[in-house]
């Protein structure tokens, strides 16, 4: 009997961790000067080499292609990057034409895709790898975004305009010139690591500048800065190691690679400093400025760290 009530547990128990929805964040990635080189050629003499804008041979099955794009925005703010993509052309049908290829269904091309993302300023943040034919799966994340795991589809605005389809006899310096098509595509990454504000069995550990803690009877107040001990931010310079493989030193402090962000009440705040806490492997000190006009009462404070937003807590604030 005592058999059976514990394989009925853990039966109820696997149940419930299958019916939990895996934790995603969704990356609005904007790309721009889409161009896909397609080799069209057997003379790699004539590779790159023609300053005006080549176009394609007719697309046949087998045909190998490589994919070139500039990363503009992440979540509508301005960012710098690359996207590649390379593959072979099948155009998969069950009616296909004379020089595509067959099946039961009907699907796209195998392609690899290679994203890195850097803030707008040129900081180098993260790095991900995914393949697949039509919706691909990420296969690997470094940076900021190491151990993470999801997708990516095309978002609603598609690829307008559409990419252009180029020879690999035209000269790839000459992309942002020549200009290329512009694709809104959706990152869904269930991050290994997420921004969060560590805990106390006080509550949240964000303290004044005195390093008292705040609490109800000793709150925090507009304009006045804060210092909030965080995890999950990431690597910091300048070795950009994994966070948890050392411990971050105190001279010079170790700034985190990351871009961090913190709103109050739903308000940005200033981020006025962001580094690992000496001493620590993955502890972090933030110190924020509350904006001017949060309510009085508690109210939720909230990280952001290479886009991935953390969870919400609440500090009381008194006018």
């Amino acid at each position: 009997m005592k058999r059976f009530l514990f394989l009925t547990v853990l039966a109820s128990l696997a149940s419930l961790a299958q019916a939990q929805s895996p934790r995603v964040v969704v990356l609005d990635v904007l790309v721009e000067n889409l161009v896909s080189y397609r080799l069209d050629v057997t003379d790699p003499t004539t590779l790159a080499s023609a300053p005006r804008p080549v176009t394609s041979a007719p697309v046949r099955a087998f045909q190998e292609f490589i994919g070139i794009g500039d990363i503009v925005s992440v979540n509508g703010k301005p960012a710098r990057g690359v996207w590649t993509n390379r593959g072979h052309t099948f155009s998969f049908s069950p009616s296909a034409a004379p020089g595509q290829a067959i099946a039961n269904v009907a699907t796209g091309n195998h392609i690899e895709c290679s994203w890195d993302l850097y803030t707008a300023e040129g900081t180098f943040v993260g790095r991900l790898s995914d393949r697949g034919i039509s919706g691909h799966a990420f296969t690997s994340g470094g940076g900021a975004f190491l151990g993470a795991t999801g997708e990516h589809h095309t978002g609603p605005r598609g690829i307008n305009p559409p990419l252009r389809s180029a020879s690999m006899t035209e000269d790839p310096s000459m992309r942002m010139a020549h200009g290329g098509g512009t694709w809104q595509v959706l990152l869904y990454l269930t991050p290994a690591f997420w921004p969060e504000v560590e805990m106390t069995p006080q509550g949240p550990a964000i303290m004044h500048e005195n390093f008292s803690l705040v609490t109800p009877a000793n709150p925090a107040r507009p304009g006045e800065v804060l210092i909030v001990r965080a995890k999950g931010l990431g690597p910091t310079r300048p070795s950009l190691r994994p966070a948890g493989v050392t411990r971050f030193a105190s001279n010079p402090l170790e700034e985190v690679n990351s871009p961090v962000e913190a709103t109050v009440d739903g308000r940005d705040a200033q981020v006025l400093n962001k580094a690992g806490w000496p001493g620590e492997t993955d502890l972090y000190r933030v110190d924020i400025r509350v904006p001017a006009g949060v309510s009085s009462g508690n109210v939720l404070l909230q990280l952001t760290a290479a886009w991935i937003p953390g969870a919400a807590v609440a500090i009381p604030v008194r006018q």
